[in-house]
């Protein structure tokens, strides 16, 4: 059913132009003599064909326009405004305002019912255009979450495949990508680059799938000469991620590539400083340091909290950006749950 909006302070007017209106199907007429009880309604229901007339009592029917062009919804909807056939100075200011088409005084019944008929087919077609956009719309959003599940899928993988082959843990990985997002809040990132950095940081040590066994896995401290060969893998990750057309493997690429840099420019690969650093890689580094400080592996014992927070406020401005730090300490008690929700398997 669709609605029309009739306003017109001739009682008479309204009469017959509700009349005549009744004759077309499937259409539902409110009629108005006072513009501003007109405004209130549409404020409430947006109508499919708006007719109203000029000369009328409290404001006109250009200020009608004006204010009915910004109700919620309004802005589209056809309307015919009626006038004088000589006021053309009007019409023209109609038109500035918003106005679709007008009726001659005295109006005629045929033209009348023509015009209004046009312009309700008009609105109708521009509601189909709207669900079929809406349509559109929801199957993109669709389409577009299946392949970001199956980016998903391909970064899962990726990082199993490094954990194979790395003594870091799953939760490690989980731990430090949660890390990373608190980080990202607490500075006041976006959501979205929130969940980009959740989904990117697990590949931060993708690179070490080209390190040797004997080195990767090597019970005691590397010698020179294999800490050298170690360090590659922050290279390799990113020459495995970059050319990716995905944003989260984009991203992963930057961290892998960044994570080990240092503030004061003393870090690999590249020795970049300050802000050189990209902000996603300054992030993941203080995350990844204090999980892998404060969880056991076979080769050391796990640090207190108390000697990590301690290790970090030390570092702050040399080995780890500053804001990243307190960014990360300031949310200290979701880092504690992260911590308790994310535990080393049996």
């Amino acid at each position: 059913m669709q609605k029309v909006l009739v306003v017109d302070d001739t009682r008479v007017n309204l009469l017959i132009y509700t009349a005549l209106l009744e004759e077309l199907e499937d259409c539902e007429i409110h009629a108005f003599p006072c513009p501003l009880e007109g405004l209130a309604w549409a404020a409430g229901t947006v109508p499919d064909l708006v007719i109203v007339d000029y000369m009328m009592p409290h404001i006109d029917g250009l200020e009608f326009i004006h204010r009915f062009r910004v109700l919620p919804g309004c802005c589209d909807i056809p309307l015919v405004m009626i006038t004088a056939n000589d006021l053309k100075e009007v019409r023209y200011r109609a038109l500035d305002a918003g106005a679709n088409d007008f009726l001659g005084k005295p109006v005629d019944n045929v033209e009348f019912l023509a015009r209004a008929k046009n312009m309700l087919s008009l609105s109708a077609a521009r509601s189909r255009l709207a669900d079929q956009a809406q349509w559109l719309t929801s199957e993109v959003r669709k389409a577009t979450e299946v392949l970001l599940q199956r980016e998903r899928d391909t970064v899962f993988r990726l990082c199993k495949a490094a954990e194979y082959r790395d003594p870091e843990t799953g939760a490690h990985i989980l731990r430090m990508a949660h890390y990373s997002q608190l980080i990202a809040k607490n500075l006041g990132m976006t959501q979205e680059e929130q969940d980009l950095l959740l989904e990117a940081a697990p590949m931060h040590d993708i690179g070490k799938v080209g390190i040797s066994d004997n080195i990767l896995l090597k019970p005691g401290r590397l010698t020179p000469e294999e800490f050298e060969i170690m360090k590659q893998h922050a290279s390799f990750g990113y020459e495995l991620l970059k050319d990716s057309n995905s944003l989260v493997l984009q991203a992963g690429a930057e961290i892998a590539l960044g994570h080990h840099e240092k503030f004061d420019g003393s870090g690999y690969p590249q020795g970049l400083k300050g802000e050189e650093i990209p902000l996603l890689s300054r992030i993941v580094a203080v995350a990844d340091v204090f999980d892998a400080l404060t969880s056991e592996r076979p080769y050391k014992k796990a640090w207190s909290l108390e000697q990590a927070i301690d290790f970090l406020n030390a570092g702050s401005g040399s080995h780890f950006d500053p804001n990243c730090v307190q960014a990360f300490l300031e949310g200290f008690d979701e880092v504690l749950d992260i911590r308790d929700r994310y535990q080393e398997e049996d």
